[in-house]
């Protein structure tokens, strides 16, 4: 009787913990790590000219990504990657630098990403764009880590709309606290 029950026990037990193993788990699977919202530099663009997007990412705390260029050659970088309408071409992407970190698993110290980034893009539209929105869309690629492990790569959808307007239109300037952490992408932009 006595075996009986502790069997009992046991397999309860083992019942119990298989229901609340999932559970405890959830949270953490169902964790955003990476939160990524686009924007733009002007309220609009004219045929023939340039404009400035960006993707804001922000990093849960505890956690790092890649640098685009990684440290070691195996590491998955992390990428914004657009899919652009015809009339709409890439310039130049402008990525920060990582910063160095050492971290137990590895003994080389690696550039990665914390708390923010900011990634630009300079975008020209044909000469031949007609007026009216235009939806780009694309992924930012990354792959997320905390001190002891490493999430299984991730991509993020994102969308935002270019707005063509006349030649001659006056433009609004729009995210200048964004854009102005990007010097490289302004300078393009000026000598352009």
């Amino acid at each position: 009787m006595k075996s009986a029950l502790s069997g009992l026990l046991h397999i309860l037990s083992a019942a119990l913990l298989a229901t609340l193993i999932p559970g405890m788990a959830a949270p953490q699977n169902s964790l955003q790590v990476v939160e990524v919202k686009t924007v733009l530099g002007a309220d609009g663009v004219q045929p023939g000219m340039t404009t400035k997007v960006a993707a804001v990412a922000r990093i849960a705390p505890g956690y790092h990504i890649n640098d685009h260029k990684p440290t070691l050659d195996y590491l998955i970088p992390t990428e914004w990657k657009l899919e652009l309408p015809s009339q709409v071409s890439v310039e130049k992407v402008v990525y920060p630098k990582g910063e160095l970190k050492k971290f137990a698993f590895s003994e080389t110290p690696l550039s990665v990403y914390e708390g923010s980034l900011t990634v630009g893009a300079l975008l020209r539209v044909a000469r031949t764009a007609r007026p009216g929105a235009y939806t780009l869309k694309g992924k930012f690629n990354y792959q997320a880590c905390n001190d002891h492990a490493c999430l299984p790569p991730k991509s993020v959808p994102v969308a935002l709309n270019v707005n063509v307007v006349r030649r001659g239109t006056p433009l609004k300037r729009l995210n200048a606290d964004v854009f102005s952490s990007l010097g490289e992408l302004e300078a393009a932009h000026k000598s352009l």
